[in-house]
């Protein structure tokens, strides 16, 4: 099985108590080093989670993607992302591959940036409306 897992926005403790059990079980853990900025160290994630963590950065995640796979579909795999899974679409192409590859997979998620726009003074219900971008275009009809 295929774990994405969400660690949430701020230190190690963020994981999910879910999370964190399926990180003690499983034989490998990924932990994804490009989309997003931990403010911890891998370090501090390795002693409080008890585990080494793989490293993906980039090219591990989008080239090197069967490494990743490996085994997989008799063995526990997680694959950790700063805030939720699916805040990037890097993330959602690895639930395609998994899925051609017959792999299953479960995702566990966890507070991502969408949650934490509330520290601005914003509500995620209302956020669409103060982010979005209105465009002008002057329209002119070339008939004469």
């Amino acid at each position: 099985m295929l774990y994405l897992i969400g660690l949430g926005l701020g230190d190690a403790k963020d994981i999910t108590v879910k999370g964190l059990e399926v990180v003690r079980r499983c034989s490998r853990v990924y932990l994804e080093a490009y989309t997003s900025v931990l403010t911890v160290g891998k370090e501090a994630l390795e002693e409080f989670y008890g585990r080494k963590l793989i490293l993906a950065d980039r090219e591990v995640v989008e080239q090197e993607a069967d490494n990743i796979f490996k085994d997989a579909d008799v063995n526990d795999v997680a694959f950790l992302v700063v805030g939720d899974p699916f805040g990037a679409t890097t993330h959602s192409d690895l639930i395609l591959r998994a899925t051609k590859l017959g792999i299953p997979y479960q995702v566990i998620h966890n507070a991502s940036i969408m949650n934490a726009v509330g520290c601005c003074g914003l509500q995620v219900m209302f956020y669409f409306l103060v982010s979005y971008k209105f465009i002008v275009i002057s329209y002119r009809s070339h008939k004469t």
